[in-house]
């Protein structure tokens, strides 16, 4: 909240699942004032992750869309919103409502997706609406529904500290989820034990007292051994199983037709046989078990059935909603849930009602006042945006997302967006993929300047209060909606005056379906009133007259919300994909994200220390592999798959974290920073049957080496005019410039070349032609406007940070003047590559922190302050202290 003693606004962080809360400068982030971790906030007590605390450099004014704009021309609200209606009006009068369909995000609010659903399904009557969420959260819905009978996740955050195992699979919450992860780290205590299962050694891995490596797939097969397991050994929970569950026998048939003995998941997971035992023998031990997962698990083809694969386990041993107790979905993005509970997925309807649900879409429609609801699901993302390939979607609108590069096949979806009639895209930034190919573009308001709901990973529902003056002409996508809504004929069910009636209206909805006996329901909510709506404190849903202040934990009375109230055990087959490596394809290839970017970076991107990281696109492959393949650290190289267009290019990176014959790659880089970047050039579009998400975790590549006869770095003033061609090159967007990585196959005669690439002729040059070696400078009245630096190989070119800095428009100083070619002021010191995002700390400040006695971590922690937030930069600091010191 806001008030003119305390002018400080009370709000959310708008990444990941976490929920945290935040606190920011009321209505106005200028003069340098920055956000902090709202300490009272329960998901995070003030914590923030680097991402978070720079939430005040990513909503700068430049690079936002400002105004409404009809293929490429700015128009007025009325106009842009008349062509909409028009639009969709025209497609249902020649091709019905089911030639209209929705894209939406888990980036916005409850109350946008509220009123988007609502017209789409009640009023334009096609069920074609469907969101980013099902590229990331769509298995574990359908999961909790077969098991629970409702997508609920069950525990809260507290039962990760409590439980005594805490088991994390397909889940690098070190990097994904950095806040959630140090409360994991800080309730570490004598006798309590963490599993960490993922092909990978991610950063997480340094939790873990055991880091079970399995073959990239094989996540269902690992479980289904457990289940036989604490069968065999008596550890199933008799009592619980036949009171409060149903399907024990056939899931433990179908566990056992494979013979799932330690020994064969061992061999089937290619793991040790002695680990998997150690896991099994640590989850029939300890009543006080969560088993977290996320991304890892539902992104594949089997998505749905390893995430029922690990609840089978807990239903059996009777771990459910109790404290330190639970199967954990860890949501990726931060509304993720809150699109779920308004039916933002194309197989639901509202408030958790499906299609499918005994007089559900009956009670929807009599609530919406509507005779257009659809009679069944529409189609999920990949079938959507298929459908849209061939013709049978006219109007597509996309509501903040990048689809162009974040669904799979990219190469597909933007052939698809091309040949679509009408592309309508609300967002709050001008430059995306996506946006190039849209007819229709709509200024919709970004984070920090619209009102409303979110709930987070735990079922938390927070209040996102804008801290921002709207940019432009900026609308609410509530707003932008209703609108047409009014447009097409529909004025009085889409008359809310402000976002606080949108939010009554869902929480009324919402007492209807739980008067079902569904546990979601806001029915304590439906007469808040404007004022209570603007003070509302994080509350986890169900909110009802008997919980008027929410509940921590569901199921814990083994009561379900099935027909019969018991839970189901799945019957799960256990098997690897299908897709397995050959001579043409012989490396899996597994895609994720990084520690400083979000999504596809349209945001992110925007703050100059979230670039320092991981500045390119990489390919993360074990050393055996590069040594193999004839390549060393900064070489650049080329992924291809089947159907890729134009493949995956990136810098080499040797991990021996990667398991030999797999490659990692980030998922973050697009268009506008590179232009052979997108991971989902990769990935097929091959989905999950039950859950229709697309697997992102697998697919079968070759690898290439590609030859270059040198590499560059450029920097210029931002949006400086490009003269300049390079086989290569990656943007990295800086404060006051653009810095860019180039390479190139070919020779370059620099000396007649170079004022292309500088925009006029350089007043400094240094060349050795001999060494491959030629830097130039140009400065135009004393101020820095290009430098140019060469080398054959990109480790040999220097750090450009302290140049980077010279680009403020200052006039630069006869000092500064001298350290142009050389890169470096000799009386400022180099601090290297950043390791820690937070603080701002280089690699050479670690190793010279190191060199002066700093024996450990928290040594380097008091010394620079490095690992003292986030904690996600830990496991570097460590490495660098295992290379510092001997063993």
């Amino acid at each position: 909240m806001t008030d003119s003693d305390n002018p400080v606004c009370r709000t959310t962080c708008p990444y990941c699942g976490v929920g945290c809360g935040v606190v920011a400068p009321g209505r106005s982030l200028s003069a340098g004032a920055l956000v902090a971790g709202d300490q009272d906030h329960p998901a995070n007590y003030g914590r923030l992750c680097v991402k978070g605390a720079s939430l005040h450099e990513t909503t700068a004014v430049d690079g936002h869309m400002m105004y409404p704009r009809l293929h490429g021309r700015r128009v007025t609200w009325e106009r842009a919103l008349d062509e909409v209606a028009g639009a969709i009006r025209a497609s249902v009068d020649a091709h019905g409502p089911e030639s209209v369909a929705f894209y939406l995000s888990g980036q916005l609010l409850t109350e946008d997706y509220y009123v988007a659903n609502k017209l789409a399904k009640g009023f334009i009557g096609t069920p074609h609406v469907d969101t980013n969420s099902r590229l990331c959260m769509a298995s574990a819905v359908a999961a909790h529904k077969r098991a629970f009978g409702e997508d609920v996740v069950p525990g809260c955050y507290e039962d990760l500290e409590l439980a005594d195992l805490l088991v994390l699979t397909g889940s690098n919450a070190a990097w994904n989820h950095p806040v959630l992860y140090q409360r994991m780290k800080a309730a570490g205590r004598p006798g309590r034990r963490v599993v960490v299962i993922d092909p990978r050694r991610t950063a997480t891995a340094e939790l873990a007292d055991l880091h079970l490596a399995l073959r990239p797939g094989s996540d269902a097969i690992l479980f289904n051994g457990l289940l036989v397991w604490l069968a065999d050994t008596g550890a199933l929970d008799q009592d619980y199983v036949r009171n409060h569950c149903r399907g024990l026998g056939e899931a433990m048939a179908s566990a056992r037709v494979s013979g799932f003995a330690p020994s064969k998941v061992a061999d089937l997971c290619d793991l040790p046989e002695q680990d998997v035992v150690r896991f099994y023998r640590w989850f029939a031990e300890n009543p006080r078990t969560v088993t977290a997962f996320s991304q890892g698990v539902n992104q594949s083809s089997t998505g749905t059935d390893k995430a029922n694969a690990i609840i089978n386990c807990h239903l059996a041993t009777g771990r459910v909603g109790k404290p330190g107790a639970s199967p954990f979905s860890l949501t990726g993005q931060p509304n993720a849930m809150g699109g779920r509970e308004v039916g933002g997925l194309a197989n639901t309807l509202a408030a958790h009602l499906d299609y499918d649900t005994p007089g559900g879409p009956e009670q929807v429609a009599e609530f919406w006042g509507t005779g257009q609801i659809p009679p069944g699901p529409g189609l999920k993302a990949v079938e959507l945006f298929r459908a849209v390939s061939e013709g049978r979607i006219k109007v597509l609108w996309i509501m903040g997302t990048n689809p162009a590069v974040s669904l799979p096949d990219s190469g597909l979806v933007r052939q698809a967006l091309k040949a679509c009639p009408v592309v309508i895209a609300s967002d709050c930034i001008a430059l995306t993929d996506t946006n190039a190919l849209a007819d229709i573009l709509l200024p919709a308001q970004g984070w920090g300047e619209k009102d409303g709901t979110v709930t987070n990973s735990e079922r938390r529902i927070s209040r996102q209060r804008r801290f921002l003056p709207a940019v432009g002409e900026a609308r609410a996508d509530w707003w932008m909606l209703a609108e047409v809504g009014r447009l097409l004929g529909h004025g009085d069910a889409f008359a809310w005056p402000d976002v606080a009636s949108v939010f009554r209206e869902h929480a009324q909805l919402s007492a209807i379906a739980g008067s079902t006996g569904r546990q979601f329901s806001l029915s304590a909510l439906a007469g808040i009133s404007d004022e209570g709506y603007e003070a509302l404190e994080p509350v986890q849903w169900p909110v009802t007259t008997d919980y008027p202040h929410g509940r921590a934990r569901l199921f814990g009375d083994g009561r379900f919300s099935t027909p019969d109230g018991k839970a189901c055990l799945v019957p799960i087959e256990g098997r690897l994909p299908e897709a397995e490596p050959d001579l043409r394809w012989p490396m899996i290839v597994n895609t994720g994200r990084i520690r400083d970017q979000w999504h596809t970076m349209t945001r992110t991107a925007r703050s100059s220390r979230l670039v320092q990281h991981r500045q390119e696109p990489f390919i993360d492959l074990h050393p055996e592999d590069a040594r193999r393949y004839g390549l060393s650290p900064g070489d650049l190289a080329r992924l291809e798959g089947p159907g890729s267009m134009g493949g995956y290019v990136g810098k080499v990176r040797s991990e021996p974290g990667q398991r030999p014959g797999e490659v990692f790659v980030p998922i973050h880089w697009n268009r506008q920073f590179t232009p052979a970047g997108l991971a989902s050039d990769l990935i097929r579009p091959v989905t999950d049957p039950v859950s229709g998400q697309p697997e992102s975790k697998y697919g079968v590549v070759h690898l290439t080496r590609i030859t270059t006869l040198w590499h560059g770095r450029l920097i210029r003033p931002g949006n400086a005019p490009r003269g300049w061609q390079a086989d290569y090159w990656c943007r990295v967007p800086q404060d006051h410039c653009d810095s860019w990585w180039v390479a190139g196959s070919g020779p370059v005669s620099w000396p007649r070349e170079v004022a292309r690439w500088l925009g006029g002729a350089p007043d400094l040059v240094l060349e050795d032609a001999a060494r491959g070696t030629y830097r130039a400078a140009r400065l135009v009245e004393g101020r820095l406007q290009g430098i140019l630096l060469v080398e054959r190989e990109a480790a040999l070119l220097p750090d450009a940070g302290w140049l980077i800095g010279l680009f403020d428009g200052r006039v630069l100083s006869m000092g500064e003047r001298r350290g142009l070619l050389s890169a470096r002021d000799v009386e400022v010191k180099d601090v290297g590559p950043v390791v820690c995002s937070c603080f701002g700390v280089g690699e050479r400040q670690i190793e010279a922190a190191i060199r002066s006695g700093a024996g450990d971590v928290e040594a380097l922690g008091r010394a620079l302050k490095c690992g003292t937030n986030c904690g996600s930069c830990v496991p570097e600091l460590k490495a660098l202290m295992a290379c510092a010191i001997p063993s």
